[in-house]
């Protein structure tokens, strides 16, 4: 992985925390905002519709989460090391509506664990990888949210 890659996903992440929340729910082409959240694809991996060999599945999922690894390693250093959160607990913290799954549930259904770091006091940023589907894309995600990150409901 080049310099210009990291320092490219390093300003992503850079840009989507001072960009404003959007006051109703947006979602134009690899971003996703609404009130209090926004929600962008960093990286994707190639599909795998037509791809029958494990091997080459594991070599994506591989590349994206040595991304993730060196993206995690940067935030780290400028931040402190992060909180790993396992997102099923977060399921429901976010759904007003079951039919529609806020940021968070929607994570959820494409991976299982967030690192969560707080740069601010009034933004916190989520990093993972996911897989939405066995033939689509892995993605690096990255969410910001406003405040704290929210405790997971107990109801």
């Amino acid at each position: 992985m080049s310099d210009t890659e990291v320092a490219s996903r390093r300003a992503a992440v850079d840009r989507l925390l001072a960009a404003p929340f959007a006051e109703r729910e947006d979602r134009d082409g690899a971003e996703w905002s609404g009130p209090g959240f926004r929600l962008a694809d960093l990286m994707e991996s190639r599909d795998f519709w037509e791809v029958h060999d494990p091997d080459v599945v594991d070599a994506e999922e591989c590349r994206m989460e040595a991304a993730f690894d060196v993206l995690a390693a940067d935030l780290t250093a400028a931040w402190g090391a992060p909180a790993t959160v396992e997102l099923w607990l977060h399921v429901e913290t976010d759904l007003p509506d079951p039919a529609a799954p806020g940021p968070l549930g929607f994570l959820a259904g494409v991976a299982s664990e967030l690192r969560v770091w707080q740069p601010s006091a009034d933004r916190w940023l989520g990093l993972t990888v996911g897989q939405a589907a066995p033939e689509l894309p892995f993605r690096l995600l990255a969410l910001v949210g406003s405040g704290a990150f929210p405790e997971p409901s107990t109801t």
